[in-house]
Formats: C-alpha cells, structure tokens, sequence
C-alpha cells in the first residue's frame, strides 16, 4: 500500500471523527459568563489554559474540513469509464455502526483528568490504525451528514464483471444505472451517476 493511500485514508479517518470533536467542544468549553456591571474579561491567558482540550479539538475539526474539500476535490474530477451496475445493495447502515460503536461511547470519558484524556488519544490512534488497515475508512459518519451514500455493487464493462465492491456517493443508485467510477482503494471507489 502506497503512503499516499495511507494518507488519505488517514485523512477521511479524522473527517470521521467531526462528531466526537464537536461534542468534545460542548461538553468541556469552559467560557465564563458574566451579565452586569461588575463583570471584567478574564484575560487570554487564562480562557486558552481553562480550555486546551476544546482548542484542539476545534483544530482537529478545522483539519477534517481541509481534509473534506480535499476529498471533495479530489473526486470532482471524475472522468473515468462508464460502468453498467448489475447489482446493488445498501450499505448505509455502516454509518451508524461507527458512530454507535466508536463515537458515542468515547464522548463518555471525563475529560477533565489527564489520565482519561491520555487513555482517549491513545484508543484514537489505535482505531484509526484499524481503520486504516481494514479499509473500513469509508464507513463515515460525517460523509453521511455531508449526503453521502455506501452501496455494494456488482459493476460490468464490455469485457470485465467486477463484484463485491463498495462505492461512495452522492447519488440514489439502481440496478442498470450508468455510473463513472474513481478508485479509492482496490475494493472502494468513489461513483457519479450519469445522466442524473
């Protein structure tokens, strides 16, 4: 596997985890607030170090949006062969599977001890390496959010079948579409249907 394909694997890992980083905002942004006439501003210093934790997971979803446009770039030039679906089946429910699985339970760690926030960067690095290596970087929850859909179909050119293989997009597909398809991975791609 090339280390550009790991990088964006990698990439669509942290995308994947937009929710869990929003949440991690909510749940642990310490800004005071203060209505009246005796109310003074705390200073910088003081409102950065009461809220390290919020600051870098803003920075990790202001990365997932880089990593989105990049995605969404990269696959807005599609111009490969048309294919002809001869089978296909809904994989959406793969979404859920990863946020029920992986999200909502890490939002549950108390953030405010160091040894729960080592212990979470630590489970991170471990899942998203599983990610990586079992190619399950399409299972995406935030892609789902953003209108995306997973299918496993079985595509036909005039020469080759291809089965089994799962596809990311944006469209509703059906048996007998037309679609151009963009590999990802050797069993993902990314597909546009044509004549929408």
């Amino acid at each position: 596997m090339k280390i550009s394909e790991i990088w964006e694997k990698f990439e669509l890992y942290i995308l994947s985890l937009w929710l869990l980083f929003f949440l991690i905002i909510v749940v642990t942004a310490d800004i005071p607030t203060c209505f009246g006439e005796k109310c003074d501003f705390i200073g910088w210093k003081q409102l950065v170090a009461s809220n390290v934790i919020p600051i870098v997971s803003l920075a990790f979803l202001l990365l997932g949006a880089f990593y989105y446009f990049r995605f969404d770039y990269r696959i807005s030039g599609s111009k490969r062969l048309s294919v002809k679906i001869e089978k296909v089946e809904d994989l959406n429910y793969e979404h859920l599977t990863f946020l029920t699985t992986y999200i909502i339970p890490l939002i549950c760690f108390n953030l405010e001890s160091t040894r729960y926030v080592f212990s979470l960067m630590f489970l991170l690095i471990i899942i998203g390496i599983i990610y990586v290596k079992t190619d399950k970087f399409y299972a995406n929850p935030t892609l789902a959010v953003l209108g995306y859909r997973l299918y496993k179909v079985t595509v036909s050119t005039r020469t080759t079948i291809r089965q089994d293989i799962v596809v990311i997009t944006k469209d509703r597909l059906l048996e007998l579409d037309q679609i151009r398809i963009l590999e990802l991975d050797e069993k993902v791609y990314f597909v546009r249907k044509i004549g929408k």
